[in-house]
């Protein structure tokens, strides 16, 4: 199963990095460009343990639904998110936030095992794990924009 792992240093208190990173609101921000939507379950605030969550998203040209499920959660050390239906054979984000003299390490192990078995390899190894690991990097930096400016207080604090 391909595994992406990305690092963020964010020079921002651990808790508002963690809550940012399950916030709905927020979400939707950093995925603008794929048009992602949350249909169903928790669509808006802060995510916790148990609740789901359906996005609509065009993806690769293509609108798909995906729900997954807060199956871990540590506030504010770690959660983890999993899919419970969606276009993946599997996929498990696992969400860790350890302190840094000057802020957040917020470290990501993203598992995802793709659909049609050998076509689907062919698929991770020519385009697929770039184009989610460009679009984690994409959703981290958003975090570490708002994480770092007054921005955090818009999402967490109305």
């Amino acid at each position: 199963m391909p595994r992406i792992e990305l690092q963020t240093e964010i020079k921002a208190d651990r808790k508002i990095v963690f809550d940012l990173s399950r916030s709905i609101d927020l979400h939707k921000i950093s995925t603008e460009h794929t048009n992602e939507t949350a249909i169903a379950g928790k669509i808006s605030g802060l995510i916790g343990l148990n609740e789901r969550v359906t996005w609509r998203a065009r993806h690769i040209g293509i609108y798909q639904n995906l729900t997954s499920e807060i199956t871990e959660f540590s506030r504010p050390n770690y959660f983890v998110d999993e899919m419970v239906k969606g276009v993946f054979s599997e996929f498990k984000h696992e969400h860790h936030f350890s302190e840094l003299n000057v802020g957040t390490l917020m470290t990501d192990y993203f598992y995802y095992k793709s659909p049609f078995g050998i076509l689907g390899k062919l698929v991770d190894q020519i385009f697929l794990k770039k184009y989610l690991t460009d679009f984690l990097t994409k959703r981290n930096q958003i975090i570490k924009e708002f994480a770092e400016s007054d921005k955090w207080k818009q999402i967490l604090i109305e």
